[in-house]
């Protein structure tokens, strides 16, 4: 049977007893917990775990129905863009599974969240209806006032729900993509204008590196964070967005205080020396997937 990735974004990185709560809703038969990590700056958390399809849309809809009775995004802060409690579904294959596999899986959990938690849910990347819903930063721009404003107009009527956010839980995006990589990298100044600056320079919408995706934002008083998804990271490594970040920093006398990874990343996305070559904190070494996938 087919080995699925699945890589749940939630609004909620600051409760440590509903980030309990939300894993061990998703734990249950056929289920096998990869990772979890939680950033209060962000206020989110990214569940990773693997499964055969029928036991990952279970899990996923246990998730959803105890992100919406726990978190209310009316009064939910935190740095990252996000339209809904949870806020983003990625269905990614791994052994024996197919991205036609992950796109069937991702349209029956959005029909079903939909049908039985009344969340709208846009599909994206491979899932997706349209081009223009392809984009997981389209369908997240404005963030949760801009998806509501946009229900309102016929084209971007959810594909599965209603046409209105969910009074707590908001929207939601359920798609299938290829692996990528969640990578940050912090800076040692209090200058957002910084990050932000750096964040356009390297990211391909704004003429950059191929295949990345970057946000420049401020996690406290005195470090701002480049927030990157890099979506080929064979095309583009880590080394490569580090050194470009490192170099373009320097411009502004800022140096790179560390990297961090969020979730899992193939075991070839890493350097020999990711610590030096990096600046990876060391809690991140032993975030590899090939690790913490269960036997063949």
């Amino acid at each position: 049977m087919p080995l699925i990735e699945c890589v749940p974004n939630v609004s909620e990185g600051r409760r440590a007893d509903v980030i309990a709560a939300l894993g061990a809703a998703i734990a249950g038969p056929g289920i096998h917990m990869l990772d979890r990590s939680s950033d209060a700056s962000h206020n989110r958390t990214v569940y990773t775990f693997a499964g055969e399809p029928d036991p990952l849309r279970d899990a996923v809809l246990r998730l959803f129905a105890a992100a919406v009775d726990a978190i209310n995004l009316q009064i939910h802060d935190g740095v990252h863009p996000r339209i809904g409690a949870v806020d983003v579904v990625p269905f990614v294959p791994l052994r024996d599974a197919t991205m036609d596999d992950c796109v069937a899986l991702a349209k029956s959990t959005a029909a079903l969240v939909a049908e039985r938690l009344h969340v709208p849910a846009f599909l994206y990347e491979e899932a997706a209806s349209n081009e223009e819903r392809r984009s997981l930063s389209n369908l997240r721009r404005g963030g949760a006032n801009g998806v509501a404003l946009r229900m309102k107009q016929p084209a971007w009527r959810p594909d599965f729900g209603p046409d209105f956010p969910h009074p707590t839980a908001g929207a939601t995006a359920i798609g299938a993509r290829p692996i990528l990589i969640a990578y940050n990298v912090n800076l040692a100044s209090n200058r957002l204008g910084v990050a932000q600056r750096i964040a356009r320079l390297i990211r391909e919408s704004s003429g950059g590196l191929p295949h990345v995706k970057a946000l420049g934002l401020q996690l406290d008083h005195s470090i701002v964070q480049v927030s990157m998804n890099l979506t080929n990271y064979k095309e583009t490594s880590m080394t490569a967005v580090f050194d470009a970040i490192a170099r373009d920093a320097a411009v502004d006398g800022v140096r790179v205080l560390e990297s961090e990874i969020v979730g899992l990343v193939p075991a070839d996305a890493l350097p020999a020396d990711p610590v030096r070559r990096l600046k990876l904190r060391a809690q991140d070494l032993d975030r590899v997937l090939e690790r913490r996938l269960p036997p063949l």
